[in-house]
């Protein structure tokens, strides 16, 4: 009889450790700062255990940067990631699978597959800043990128006067495209007052 409650309590056990790592999902997760990425240019995927501000700590824990939340009437409020804290009409916000959610970050659960970024934002009359993507295809036998935004509401727009970092090499571009020759690379797009993109890796 002893031996058999031992047995049990391990399984009980055993299911207990298990249960979070069952419960958890893999997603893509991003944190872009105010002057540089704090977190994931590629958008790693990693555990997260159910909603949006718990993807922000898998990414502290993976990339070892500090994030504070505070309480407010309306649930936590991230108010501070990395060095800077939030003032006035800047701070910290998310987009989940490219869209910014109307409730907090607690309140999102996401899924596997999903993608969370989290970005530093200076808000203006039309909303906050556009969120940029680097998109690609083959144009007369040459490999092209293009600069995408993205709004608050998730509709995406071509984007003009950007710079492209393409194998480390700046690339200035007034019409949003870049081309090259077929072959694999590492693109980033950025613009003055939008967030920059993750990394594209790829051919």
């Amino acid at each position: 009889m002893f031996r058999r409650s031992l047995v049990l309590f391990a399984a009980l056990a055993a299911v207990l450790v298990l249960a979070p790592a069952v419960l958890a999902a893999r997603v893509h997760v991003r944190v872009e700062g105010k002057t540089q990425t704090i977190f994931g240019t590629t958008e790693p995927t990693l555990n997260v255990q159910a909603n949006a501000l718990d993807a922000l700590e898998s990414a502290s824990l993976a990339g070892e940067f500090y994030y504070h939340v505070t309480q407010s009437p309306f649930g936590p409020f991230v108010d501070q990631i990395g060095r800077y804290a939030g003032a006035a009409s800047s701070g910290w916000v998310f987009k989940v699978n490219g869209i910014s959610p109307p409730v907090g970050a607690d309140k999102v659960t996401v899924k596997d597959g999903d993608t969370v970024l989290w970005y530093w934002a200076t808000f203006s009359a039309t909303g906050g800043p556009l969120t940029l993507e680097v998109e690609t295809s083959i144009v007369k036998g040459k490999r092209c990128f293009f600069a995408t935004g993205r709004n608050d509401a998730g509709h995406a727009s071509r984007v003009r006067n950007v710079v492209f970092t393409l194998d480390g090499r700046r690339v200035s571009s007034a019409t949003g495209v870049v081309c090259t020759q077929r072959g694999r690379y590492a693109v980033r797009v950025a613009k003055t007052g939008a967030v920059r993109s993750r990394t594209y890796s790829g051919r």
